[in-house]
């Protein structure tokens, strides 16, 4: 784990401490750590917290903290020392030892569009692609881009791939993959990864609690099913 950060502001209501722009499973384990941390030692003026690969954000109302904490020289500045002490007194927690949440997914046509074209691009043929996608567990690295949206990694390295040019629209359960990241759209959505295939899941309802289906910090596998056994559970 690394023994340097740097803080900065997000605007004029929000701070984030970075713990270094990288895919690592010990750095999202500690902004994990200083998440709980900041809930569990809250202040007034505090919103919420926003956690990344690597960094954490919390937001707040400049003038509830100033107005609370007039012996700050700013309410950045007392944020600021919270999130210093969020990262010297959090403890991070043993991972867990549960089963990863399976999810299945139809790698065939048409519901995986780019799948031949991946194929082609990294010379391998597309059962290639499906086994190098459905043979490791994935960690959830962070929820973002759309309500529901994780980010999970670290795919095999022979298949990283950058974005596509241009965003192009995707139905939701599309599953795609772009530099070393996998994850699963979980609303209709214009979108720039490359889609492989497509899961007949929910990963998002905002009249559940929680919303999200995945959170960070999951383990999540994918395993692959016909197009026929995809009609029969759509959606769970």
């Amino acid at each position: 784990m690394t023994d340097s950060f740097e803080i900065f502001p997000l605007g004029d209501s929000a701070v984030t401490i970075d713990l270094g722009n990288t895919i690592r499973e010990d750095l999202n384990d500690k902004v994990l750590a200083m998440q709980r941390w900041l809930v569990e030692n809250s202040f007034e003026g505090y919103i919420d917290s926003i956690a990344a690969y690597s960094s954490l954000s919390a937001f707040y109302d400049p003038v509830e903290v100033g107005r609370r904490h007039p012996s700050s020289s700013s309410a950045f500045a007392f944020v600021s020392e919270r999130l210093r002490e969020a990262y010297e007194q959090s403890a991070v927690r043993p991972a867990g030892s549960g089963e990863p949440i399976r999810i299945p997914v139809c790698y065939e046509a048409p519901l995986a569009p780019d799948l031949l074209l991946l194929a082609e691009k990294m010379e391998r043929t597309p059962e290639e692609i499906i086994h190098l996608h459905t043979s490791r567990v994935y960690r959830v690295y962070m929820i973002g881009f759309l309500p529901g949206f994780a980010y999970l990694g670290e795919t095999s390295e022979l298949l990283a791939i950058p974005r596509k040019p241009r965003p192009v629209p995707v139905n939701a359960g599309s599953v795609g993959i772009t530099g070393r990241q996998t994850g699963i759209y979980p609303l209709d959505s214009p979108g720039g990864w490359y889609i492989i295939g497509r899961a007949p899941v929910v990963l998002f309802d905002p009249d559940l609690t929680p919303p999200a289906r995945l959170a960070i910090g999951d383990a999540v596998e994918f395993y692959p099913i016909t197009l026929k056994e995809f009609g029969r559970l759509h959606l769970l």
